[in-house]
């Protein structure tokens, strides 16, 4: 099981991410764009995930993932159980939803790659 502190370790880490306190959910962002926010009550995390591949994501996993809420289904955006992520799963999905918000570049020479 992953936590507040565990998802804040990773997030800050990556450039160009802020935390913000926002109706009570924890949400980290690159400029305006938020990739991972965390309910209130900490049992889960939502992030940025591609449109077109969350309903596999659910469907695979469903005690895991969930849709997000109907408002935000324009989005690009998954939720998931924060007990049942393990961190190296949290980690993954945090980089990836971090990586659709920055440059490439950026995002290049924060992983290592060209």
């Amino acid at each position: 099981m992953v936590t507040v502190q565990d998802v804040r370790g990773v997030a800050l880490a990556l450039p160009r991410t802020s935390e913000h306190l926002i109706r009570d959910h924890v949400k980290f962002r690159v400029g305006r764009i938020v990739y991972v926010a965390i309910s209130p009550d900490e049992t889960m995390m939502g992030f940025g995930f591609p449109k077109e591949e969350r309903a596999a994501l659910v469907a695979a996993e469903p005690e895991k993932f969930q849709m997000p809420a109907p408002r935000d289904e324009r989005y690009n955006w998954v939720e998931s159980r924060m007990a049942a992520l393990d961190a190296e799963e949290m980690r993954e999905l945090v980089i990836d939803a971090w990586r659709m918000c920055v440059p490439r570049k950026v995002a290049a020479a924060y992983l290592g790659s060209p």
